[in-house]
């Protein structure tokens, strides 16, 4: 079953109502009349554009038309998502080289490993500020001056001969780093509707986690032939052409929306105050009464009324092409941007925030944790594997994570598809948390199977196939939180997810030690903890499918904290 949605959300209910209707697909939130919403676009061919009499499809291209088609969107995506997949190698990178790359520049392993952390620590500062900048001055100016920023630092890593220039420009490509990490997200909120967003948060996590993935394997071959500087320049290559192409194909896509004018004040009235009727001593919310009929019926009685009283459908202008390339486009939030800065440290009150931290936060750390130790592991007896080999061990992370993804993102839409039947057309963002069981199972097997495997010296498939298992995992996880994220606090998003992704801290703070803590402890001992850390936050999933709905509606009912996340 499909369904198409009505443009309800009720805050105090935590749900969006659903009327089952079609196989066409829902609509919430609900787009405006502007031309210019990124959500009010038709499905048509690239440079022709539809009319209210249909789709000339044998007129010449026009680019205006383009600005915002479905298909522009998906290459905004698309854009947004490479660069995600380069900023995603350029963290681990380095990994396998950080033997070679320590006699090089004639400092000690354990200091090459710290210059990445230092990395992770420069994305949590840069997250404080560019985020609570792109809610204000939009996302665009944002992304830019993030693809600068990593291009310059990959230049710079590209001609360093010292660990002091080197540190610096990891530094400065930290701080280019975190809008693709999380900024991304926010973006598909304003462009796809509810029952899109997993399959294109799947797509996006996608390229990220191939690139962590991947990146190590293309670039340990690079370091043991040509040189670590090599695999800074072939990063800059990467991000200056696709720079380029976010400004010339990449409009603002923060919009802020007019609720829909043709949406009569009978519907509003009737939809905000639903009947309710007992049913075992609790209130369950009822639907109005209307049929689909009448639903079907009233969009064109609106259009008709209008055109009688000489109303406009549209009154806006769509903007061009050129005008769309604009790098400030205005302020979309009233807030200030010191209270939007402050305000992912309140958001810490929301359980469902404190939850996708501690969820998301061990599982993305502890398995980048994995490109910090490998290269030492793997380096030592009884493998004994070059640069180029270590870089290898990769491809099963990549083949499970690209499997992942693939499943997680459909199979997420299609199960909170499910559930919204089975509960009347209510969906609740709690059934994006389903996957999570799978996500656990692959981690557990994971984590504990690598410092057993290593610890008891199996054979190299042993630790490599549970190091994919573990990015498996991570797939099905940011599946999970991040859809959850977007459909629970989407007037939040920005603020949503620098809260989240502060997690980057504590990242700093355990990939500072790891290898450290590797040395003195041993494998097995260290990924026992780690194993069991991800077993107690992944749990946590459990109080919020039960209880998630009912504290965000306590907690909507908290006066000065709902004023505070006001923007107005």
């Amino acid at each position: 079953m499909n369904v198409v949605a009505l443009s309800w959300y009720d805050p105090t209910r935590s749900s969006f109502f659903f009327y089952s209707k079609s196989d066409t697909g829902s609509q919430v939130p609900q787009p405006s009349d502007s031309p210019n919403d990124p959500l009010n676009v038709s499905w048509v061919r690239v440079g022709c554009p539809s009319t209210h009499q249909g789709t000339n499809f044998n007129r010449p291209f026009n680019i205006d038309a383009w600005v915002f088609s479905y298909r522009r969107k998906d290459f905004i995506l698309l854009n947004v998502s490479l660069l995600s997949a380069i900023v995603g190698a350029y963290g681990p990178m380095l990994g396998p080289g950080f033997v070679e790359i320590s006699e090089e520049l004639d400092v000690s392993v354990n200091e090459i490993s710290q210059a990445t952390s230092y990395l992770v620590l420069a994305i949590g500062i840069a997250l404080l500020f560019s985020n609570p900048l792109a809610k204000c001055y939009g996302k665009r100016p944002v992304y830019l001056v993030s693809g600068i920023l990593l291009f310059a630092s990959s230049i710079g890593g590209a001609l360093t001969h010292d660990y002091g220039s080197f540190l610096a420009c990891r530094l400065v490509g930290g701080l280019g780093m975190g809008p693709f990490e999380v900024l991304v997200q926010c973006t598909i909120g304003d462009m796809y509707f509810v029952h899109e967003r997993a399959s294109r948060i799947a797509f996006w996590n996608l390229f990220l986690v191939s690139g962590i993935s991947a990146g190590p394997i293309v670039s340990a071959y690079i370091i043991q032939y040509s040189g670590y500087r090599w695999a800074f320049g072939v990063c800059a290559i990467f991000y200056g052409v696709l720079t380029l192409a976010l400004f010339f194909l990449a409009p603002e896509t923060s919009y802020i929306r007019v609720p829909n004018t043709s949406r009569s004040s009978t519907e509003a009235s009737s939809i905000d105050q639903p009947d309710t009727k007992a049913v075992s001593g609790e209130d369950v919310a009822q639907p109005r009464s209307e049929t689909i009929d009448d639903i079907e019926k009233e969009p064109q009685a609106r259009n008709d009324q209008q055109q009688a009283h000489h109303q406009p459908l549209i009154t806006e202008r769509k903007d061009s092409y050129w005008r769309s390339l604009r790098v400030y486009t205005g302020r979309y939030s009233n807030a200030s941007v010191v209270k939007v800065i402050s305000r992912p440290f309140i958001l810490f009150l929301y359980p469902g925030i404190l939850w996708a931290f501690l969820t998301w936060g061990t599982t993305i750390t502890f398995t980048i944790a994995f490109s910090y130790v490998n290269g030492v592991i793997f380096n030592e007896p009884p493998y004994n594997f070059t640069t180029s080999q270590i870089g290898l061990i990769n491809i099963s992370p990549l083949v499970l994570s690209v499997v992942s993804e693939i499943i997680s993102g459909p199979l997420c839409d299609k199960i909170c598809l499910y559930l919204t039947k089975r509960n009347n057309g209510y969906y609740e963002p709690e059934f994006r948390l389903v996957l999570m069981a799978v996500g656990f199972v692959l981690g557990v097997a994971g984590f504990y199977g690598f410092g057993a495997t290593v610890h008891y010296k199996t054979h190299w498939t042993g630790p490599v196939i549970t190091y994919g298992l573990v990015n498996a995992s991570l797939a099905f996880c940011s599946t999970c939180v991040f859809g959850y994220i977007i459909d629970a606090y989407t007037a939040l998003g920005e603020e949503a997810f620098v809260a989240v992704n502060s997690r980057n801290f504590l990242s700093f703070g355990i990939l500072y030690v790891i290898n450290e803590w590797l040395e003195e402890d041993g494998t097995l001992k260290v990924f026992v903890v780690l194993g069991s850390l991800f077993i107690f936050t992944s749990l946590l999933t459990i109080p919020i499918w039960i209880f998630g709905k009912r504290c965000r509606g306590r907690i909507d009912k908290i006066v000065w904290l709902k004023n505070y996340m006001r923007d107005s």
